[in-house]
């Protein structure tokens, strides 16, 4: 009976350590989606803000005026 009492102990001791393990790599697995969203839109975001230097590039928008006749 002794050995039937130890190896329960033994189940229900597992089963936490699994149930503590699935919520870890739960959690894991939502930070890595939150990272790779934010990716996605940093990268959006730096074609958006390459596309805009190519056509202010193009268009010589912002182009920097010529020094003073001075300098």
């Amino acid at each position: 009976m002794d050995d039937l009492a130890a190896l329960n102990s033994r189940v229900v001791t597992l089963e936490i350590e699994r149930a503590h393990q699935e919520r870890a790599i739960e959690d894991l697995n939502e930070a890595v989606t939150a990272q790779w969203k934010l990716i996605d839109q940093l990268k959006r975001e730096v074609e958006r803000l390459a596309e805009q230097v190519r056509e202010a590039a193009v268009t010589g928008e912002g182009a920097t005026e010529p020094p003073p006749p001075h300098y």
